[in-house]
């Protein structure tokens, strides 16, 4: 049996491609990158943002930190910034790490957002277990809590969601007051 940790999941594959797209109550996204190594992807973002009733597109990059892997579980650690070609006081960064073993799944979020009118800092964690283990090629899932706080709205929305994967996909969807946060992941 092939340990989903003995082979560790990269940004993406060397030289691979990852389309991601992402919905919440607070913006749509479509992300598309490229990896020239594992340590770092280059994309463009192209985001319709609803709370502030704009649009717009970010250069980013993503850079693996730390990663460590041991017999039983793996943790990584990435820097991310974006960069608004079309208008520089738009702008993020931060960073984000995961921790997990087969069963159990951790990971943190934490960006500073730069706009034009405001600027703000958004917090997500996350908790989850597998019901099942399964096999490398197998599909896997999860029943994750995620919490979301930024300093807008300065108020943790906490909700249940569920998280599938297998091979090259990823789907992870969830709600909270009759809003979903749905996010989908192929990479190629």
């Amino acid at each position: 049996m092939a340990s989903l940790y003995s082979q560790a999941r990269p940004i993406s594959y060397p030289e691979g491609f990852t389309l991601m797209s992402h919905s919440d109550v607070y913006k749509d996204s479509v992300y598309f990158h490229y990896s020239p190594s594992f340590k770092y992807s280059v994309g463009l973002e192209i985001a319709k943002d609803d709370y502030f009733d704009d649009e717009y597109s970010f250069f980013r990059f993503t850079y693996l930190l730390n990663r460590k892997n041991t017999q039983n579980s793996q943790s990584n650690l990435y820097f991310q910034l974006g960069l608004d070609p079309e208008n520089f006081d738009r702008h993020f960064y931060g960073l984000h790490g995961d921790w997990e073993t087969r069963r159990l799944y951790s990971a943190f979020l934490h960006t500073d957002q730069h706009t034009e009118t405001r600027d703000y800092s958004e917090s997500e964690i996350q908790f989850g277990i597998a019901p099942y283990l399964g096999e490398y090629d197998d599909l896997h899932s999860w029943i994750m809590v995620k919490a979301k706080k930024n300093t807008i709205d300065n108020d943790w929305n906490v909700y249940p969601f569920v998280k599938f994967f297998k091979g090259d996909f990823l789907i992870e969807l969830g709600t909270k007051n009759s809003h979903w946060d749905i996010h989908y992941m192929i990479r190629f």
